[in-house]
């Protein structure tokens, strides 16, 4: 199977859920989150970083589990910003 690439949107989708995610995750230490996340604190900042601007759904729910959010909030920063611009 062929990964297509990602469009722009995605890209930017991806930069709105980092930056909401590194807002969220707010004074507690990467490694903190990443263990409570079950992933490599190298992961998360992939994510937080845009650089992994697609991560999986069942990383997204450990995730939002271990930042104490719905999942609904960090699929609406995906999806078009409007819960990181309600967080800021």
């Amino acid at each position: 199977m062929v990964r297509l690439p990602l469009t722009p949107e995605q890209i930017q989708a991806g930069a709105r859920l980092g930056a909401l995610l590194r807002e969220l995750r707010g004074g507690r230490g990467l490694d903190d989150v990443a263990g409570a996340a079950g992933m490599s604190p190298e992961t998360l900042r992939k994510i937080e970083t845009g650089r992994l601007p697609s991560p999986a759904f069942g990383t997204v729910v450990r995730l939002a589990d271990a930042l104490g959010v719905s999942v609904e909030k960090l699929a609406e920063a995906w999806r078009d910003g409007a819960a990181f611009e309600a967080a800021s």
